[in-house]
């Protein structure tokens, strides 16, 4: 399988505290990768970095086998935080500015519009919309561009049981489409049910990465690495 995305030895620093220190990942085309830890172990802070939203104090992330530079982010797509909507406006007319933004023709608002399942929502205003409409919302915003690459942070948070399926069952289809799923979560039974393969992050150090093994008990693996990191952050 090809590789689309690694970081070697990625590290950020705020002040004097290390919320990354030196995590590698490699992520492979069109596979649903999952980035699982507790709350806080820097999970956000390497999707942030890979998107430029924060730059790394040292270490390097590679897209396609080159370093990353900011051309990149034509090819990822990101849902970082909540969605970036204008609430006062349709779901076309949300994705009509950003396209307007991107110079992209109008036909991409409903194709991604189709891929989300928004098509049928008319004239309603985005503040009418339910929190699994908005984060729905959100993806086709960040697949505007047709990325190659789409992250998403957290992405189930505050949705319920209907609507995480939903979404479930969005983000099992997009590696069909060429696309490779980054999606970050604490939660590790909607990991387990939708990524081929995790890499699990505590106290900011990634220790463990693996395929989806379904015969392993992924809370223990989880609960090892957890309790690994705080010993050795203790000594």
């Amino acid at each position: 399988m090809k590789t689309i995305l690694k970081t070697t030895n990625l590290c950020k620093s705020f002040k004097n505290q290390k919320a990354v220190d030196n995590v590698s990942l490699s992520i492979h085309e069109n596979s649903i990768y999952g980035l699982l830890g507790p709350n806080g172990a820097g999970k956000s802070t390497i999707l942030k970095m890979i998107v430029g939203i924060l730059k790394p104090t040292s270490g390097k992330i590679q897209i396609d086998d080159h370093d990353w530079c900011r051309n990149d982010l034509r090819n990822i797509g990101a849902l970082i935080e909540m969605p970036p909507l204008y609430e006062n406006l349709t779901a076309y007319e949300n994705l009509k500015v950003r396209t307007l933004a991107l110079g992209l023709p109008d036909t991409r608002i409903l194709e991604v519009l189709d891929i989300v399942n928004l098509t049928d929502t008319g004239r309603k205003k985005a503040k009418q919309f339910s929190l699994g409409m908005k984060q729905r919302l959100g993806i086709a915003l960040a697949l505007l561009p047709n990325p190659k690459i789409l992250i998403l942070d957290e992405p189930t948070n505050g949705l319920d049981p209907i609507g995480i399926q939903e979404l479930r069952e969005f983000i099992r289809s997009l590696p069909s489409k060429d696309i490779t799923v980054i999606l970050s979560s604490h939660i590790l039974s909607e990991v387990e049910q939708i990524a081929d393969e995790i890499g699990i992050i505590a106290n900011g150090t990634l220790g463990y990465e693996n395929q989806i093994d379904s015969s392993a008990n992924l809370e223990d693996i989880f609960m090892n690495v957890v309790m690994k990191t705080e010993r050795r952050n203790m000594k």
